[in-house]
């Protein structure tokens, strides 16, 4: 927790307030914090949350009770004394990373209501992935941008040099430095998908999707990268409609990840007869995911598989599997964006895999009717929610 510099300030109570009832200037002050266009909460001298205005229950919902409860505010709100001031930075991490600036006043005292201390609770979440999206964009971009650069570097030099008459050497040269500049350009365009995807991962999607019309819109897209190519891409036929509280664009953006991923591999392991399956369906009652009621999007291949001791590595960001980092092209962010995607939709992933026998990849979302109850038992009890598990 970061605390600030602290000062004495005026009561903002008349004595005439401060000689009200209880019941009276509980409501005084309900009314006032209620006017304030600022997410603001009320606490008690136990530190136990009694109040807060329409800006801080529309902002926070069901995760107001963690902000109230953070150590971080507590520890501040405890050592305040009357009309004394401070600030705290909190950092939530559940279900996904938040941070929120909180500027709190203990209140004068009168009667029964002493200890009263008013914290305006700002979210600064946006700033704080701003802040740590650049961080990272600095740090992976100069690495994984090393290579092509050197290669277009030296292919440059040889150009000018002795390769400067050899009109034969000049295309071939050309063509590669061509892949490189594309190579770059892909890094980069995903990087700032990524880093969107981010900025967005505390904000849960309001919208209502048929997760049936999702998986379809993701075999059509699917379907132009397969045409003309020896690999096979198969739905199987839904049964059931699957309404989910999604961003229908993100969960698309998801599932060609991972069928892009099963091309790219599959194609590669087995250019004659690689195959790709796709399925929706109601998630099974067998204990492996948070609720009964959810929907899985499932895409297998019939590729190279993955050996168990990379799987718990695969959504880190620029992770390659090695021995097919060098056979087969990838800036190794798809699955970051994954993550991130499925954190926002409080979803899960799942990864089967064996060496020689494919890879399947199961995609785990709550249905629109059971999502607003997972969330605020997730809140409510502490739990911090795996996304990604392996098998």
């Amino acid at each position: 927790a970061t605390v600030g510099r602290r000062w004495p300030r005026r009561p903002v109570l008349s004595a005439r307030s401060t000689a009200e009832p209880p019941a009276a200037r509980a409501g005084f002050i309900a009314d006032s914090l209620d006017l304030m266009p600022d997410p603001v909460i009320l606490l008690d001298r136990h530190g136990t949350l009694t109040y807060a205005n329409n800006g801080a229950r529309q902002l926070y919902g069901e995760t107001l009770g963690a902000v109230a409860r953070h150590p971080a505010l507590q520890d501040v709100a405890a050592t305040l004394r009357e009309t004394e001031s401070a600030c705290a930075t909190l950092a939530l991490d559940v279900p996904v990373r938040r941070v929120i600036r909180a500027h709190m006043r203990r209140l004068p005292a009168s009667g029964t209501d002493a200890g009263q201390t008013v914290a305006v609770v700002s979210d600064h979440t946006a700033q704080d992935a701003l802040e740590r999206t650049r961080a990272d964009f600095v740090a992976y971009a100069s690495h994984e941008l090393r290579t092509p650069l050197a290669a277009l570097t030296g292919f440059i030099e040889t150009l000018r040099g002795p390769a400067a008459d050899d009109p034969a050497a000049q295309q071939q040269f050309l063509g590669v430095m061509a892949a490189q500049a594309a190579r770059m350009q892909r890094l980069i365009d995903r990087m700032l998908t990524l880093s969107r995807v981010q900025q967005l991962e505390h904000q849960r999607p309001r919208g209502i999707a048929d997760a049936v019309i999702i998986m379809e819109r993701a075999m059509a897209e699917a379907s132009a990268l397969v045409h003309g190519t020896s690999m096979t891409l198969v739905m199987a036929p839904p049964h059931d409609d699957l309404p989910i509280r999604a961003d229908g664009d993100q969960m698309v953006q998801v599932l060609m990840n991972l069928i892009e991923n099963a091309i790219k591999y599959a194609g590669a392991a087995r250019p004659l007869d690689g195959r790709i399956d796709l399925s929706v369906a109601r998630a099974p009652q067998d204990g492996r995911w948070p609720r009964d009621d959810g929907a899985i999007l499932c895409v297998a291949d019939n590729g190279p598989g993955i050996d168990a001791r990379h799987l718990p590595r695969l959504t880190e960001r620029f992770y390659r599997v090695e021995n097919t980092a060098t056979r087969v092209s990838g800036s190794g962010l798809g699955l970051a964006i994954v993550k991130h995607i499925l954190d926002r939709h409080a979803g899960r992933l799942i990864v089967e895999s064996e060496p020689g026998h494919g890879t399947t990849f199961i995609v785990w979302l709550p249905l629109a009717s059971s999502q607003a109850s997972s969330e605020e038992e997730s809140v409510s009890y502490g739990i911090t929610p795996d996304p990604i598990a392996w098998e």
